[in-house]
């Protein structure tokens, strides 16, 4: 039999849960707020700590507020994990979760924790997603909280409208019919006219799939630059917020035209185009074929730019001599060790780190710190309204002893 249990809510933690105690037990509350009374079933139960989904509001918080989409209202979707949390709130709690986490895992006492910058739309921001392809019917749909079920989609508050238009096309076609598919992943370019999708096999790479779609790109305007980008390619899904993260590495920096700056982990030029007009030289370094594909037509026109394809702790100990400046953008599980050493060994005197991850920045926060640098700023941004990640941009700057 399910467990029901009546617990106090306390405060909210990464992964989008609310925590309280009940019977010794830390309990992590999905669809809970700070300051209610919930009564919770317990989904899965350890010695110490144990999962829940709130059954019911008993005292509900004043931060509380109607989610627009009937799916979240259902607890069907797994997309977002917010929507029942007003904007404002959510923006407090993901600070708070950044701070914690550099307390936590990377052993800060007072980490110089900036407000966060809000989106300039906590709605239909998302230019790019990824569906789950129903294996019979072909239809498209979201993992439901539970990570096995598919839900199918019928609205969306957080996608750009296109998106939805791309669903409804597919499924109004009987779906997605390649044998073993299962995922499909659709894109928008900024201006809305140009579209692309391309579908995986579960154990297919997006880079691998794209790599066989001619005209399998969109283009993406940021700022005064443009920039193709695959359909296997990464690029941040809220265009707005990607010009303040632009604008956040460039004002650490601090670049004067004559530094030699690295660019790791570089994906499509990004950072690197606009990192290429304000220094002597530019070294990216990115390990996905398609992305690199990608950048070495987005970055042509600078003749300042090397773009070198492979693993940063592989490619970065080749390179001769040192750096002033580098930019890290890494994926969700941050830098690999010996990455970090070899960036460590090029002693730039600036290092701004791009994460979308706060733990595993606190943590190669912690180990930057440890080799030499000083913690300049973290500043928080919300890339992902309506959901529980935290893009951030770390400053860091080589003490004088170091």
């Amino acid at each position: 039999m399910t467990e029901q249990i009546e617990v106090e809510l306390t405060g909210m933690v990464y992964g989008g849960y609310a925590i309280g105690r009940a019977d010794g037990r830390t309990l992590f509350v999905t669809g809970g707020l700070p300051g209610e009374r919930v009564s919770a079933r317990i989904t899965r139960d350890q010695v110490r700590y144990a999962f829940a989904v709130v059954e019911q509001v008993i005292v509900p918080s004043p931060q509380r507020i109607t989610p627009r989409c009937v799916h979240f209202r259902a607890k069907a979707c797994g997309g977002c994990q917010w929507q029942h949390l007003d904007y404002e709130a959510q923006l407090a709690y993901k600070t708070e979760i950044v701070g914690e986490q550099f307390r936590r895992i990377g052993k800060f006492t007072n980490a110089p924790i900036l407000p966060i910058l809000a989106s300039p739309d906590p709605w239909f921001y998302r230019t790019h997603v990824t569906f789950q392809v129903e294996p019979v019917s072909g239809r498209l749909g979201f993992v439901a909280p539970d990570d096995r079920t598919l839900i199918p989609i019928d609205e969306c508050h957080i996608l750009r409208p296109e998106l939805m238009e791309m669903r409804q096309a597919l499924d109004s076609g009987a779906g997605i019919r390649q044998p073993g598919h299962r995922r499909l992943r659709c894109m928008v370019g900024s201006d809305g006219s140009e579209r692309v999708s391309v579908s995986f096999r579960p154990d297919e790479a997006d880079e691998d799939a794209s790599a066989n779609m001619p005209g399998g790109s969109v283009t993406f305007a940021i700022k005064d630059q443009t920039f193709r980008v695959g359909a296997g390619s990464f690029f941040q899904v809220n265009l707005l917020q990607a010009e303040h993260l632009v604008d956040l590495v460039l004002e650490h920096l601090r670049l004067s035209g004559h530094e030699r700056v690295l660019d790791l982990y570089s994906g499509v030029g990004l950072f690197t185009a606009f990192l290429a007009k304000r220094a002597a030289q530019v070294s990216a370094i990115e390990s996905s074929p398609g992305a690199v594909a990608d950048a070495r037509v987005n970055l042509a026109r600078f003749p300042k730019v090397e773009v070198r394809e492979g693993l940063v702790e592989v490619v970065l100990p080749r390179f001769s001599g040192r750096f002033d400046s580098a930019v890290i953008d890494p994926p969700r599980a941050g830098m690999q060790r010996k990455a970090l050493e070899a960036l460590v060994a090029k002693r730039p005197r600036r290092i701004a780190y791009v994460s979308c991850d706060p733990t595993t920045l606190a943590r190669d926060a912690r180990r930057l710190v440890d080799a030499g640098y000083t913690l300049a700023h973290v500043r928080p941004l919300d890339m992902f309204p309506q959901t529980y990640h935290i893009e951030c941009v770390a400053g860091f700057e080589r003490r004088a002893a170091a």
